[in-house]
């Protein structure tokens, strides 16, 4: 008889990863990684004490994916900021079940606007905004703030079905934010 495949600590993840993904975090549990696994709870269960400590790392990978997702701009002619912000918006649409997970669940609680700003997670994202516009890191903080603040109301409409996806007229109050922003920004230098 062969020898049964060993379940690896990333198996477990990422089979929770797709849980999340395709059924939403909150059925995250040794049953449903299991099953996705082909396997009992107890490879789960072995990795992973709890669920909450399983689900805290799978919103973890969720957001480095979140992260290269947002980086992944197909058209850099309307500008990077733009880039970002639709695609902040494509992912509440391609991945509603991730976007709720990440921005509408208990997981997201207790961060400031602060913290949330300077995670590492989103420094790729900055640093990358920074070069584009030419501004120090603190106005393109101002500004991804701003801009953020936009693109995730029309986000979250979007992912839980209160709002139909219209890209030019989204392009165009994201790009009059972004202008706005970049303004508030020179004037407060000022």
């Amino acid at each position: 008889m062969p020898p049964k495949a060993k379940i690896t600590k990333d198996m477990v993840i990422d089979a929770a990863f797709e849980v999340a993904r395709e059924q939403g975090a909150e059925n995250i549990n040794a049953r449903t990684v299991a099953k996705k696994l082909g396997c009992s709870t107890q490879p789960v269960m072995y990795h992973f004490v709890t669920i909450e400590e399983l689900k805290k790392t799978v919103y973890a990978k969720a957001d480095c994916y979140h992260s290269e997702y947002l980086m992944n701009i197909k058209n850099t002619q309307n500008g990077v900021m733009l880039g970002i912000g639709l695609n902040y918006i494509r992912f509440a649409i391609e991945e509603p079940q991730l976007f709720r997970f990440l921005f509408q669940s208990n997981f997201f609680a207790g961060r400031t606007m602060v913290e949330m700003i300077d995670a590492e997670e989103l420094m790729p994202v900055i640093s990358t905004m920074q070069e584009a516009i030419g501004e120090s890191k603190e106005q393109v903080k101002k500004i991804f703030l701003t801009v953020f603040l936009f693109a995730h109301g029309y986000a979250s409409m979007i992912a839980n079905n209160s709002l139909k996806y219209d890209e030019e007229l989204i392009k165009a109050h994201l790009e009059r934010a972004y202008r706005g922003a970049i303004l508030a920004v020179h004037e407060e230098a000022k």
